[in-house]
C-alpha cells in the first residue's frame, strides 16, 4: 500500500493548491501537520501563477493500493 500526505492551501489569488508529499512518516498529528502548513506560509516560500500562499485550507493522508501485472511485450 502506498500512503501520500497532501498538504492544501489557499492562495492570494484565492484558489487552492494542493503540495503531495511521498510516505509520509507513520502517526503524524495534526498538530505537527499544522506547524509545517504555517512554517510554508510564514516563510513564503513557494509562490506559483495563482500567487503566494496565504492559509491552510486542509490536509490529508491518501492510501492507494497497486496490483501490477507482468505483461510480456512481444
Amino acid at each position: 500500500m502506498t500512503q501520500v500526505l497532501e498538504l492544501q492551501f489557499e492562495t492570494a489569488a484565492g484558489k487552492t493548491t494542493t503540495f503531495v508529499i511521498d510516505a509520509p512518516k507513520p502517526k503524524l498529528t495534526t498538530e505537527e501537520i499544522q506547524k509545517v502548513m504555517q512554517k510554508i506560509i510564514t516563510k513564503n516560500v513557494f509562490d506559483g501563477q495563482a500567487g503566494a500562499l496565504v492559509a491552510m485550507s486542509g490536509a490529508r493522508i491518501v492510501d492507494r493500493q497497486v496490483t501490477e501485472f507482468e505483461i510480456g511485450i512481444e
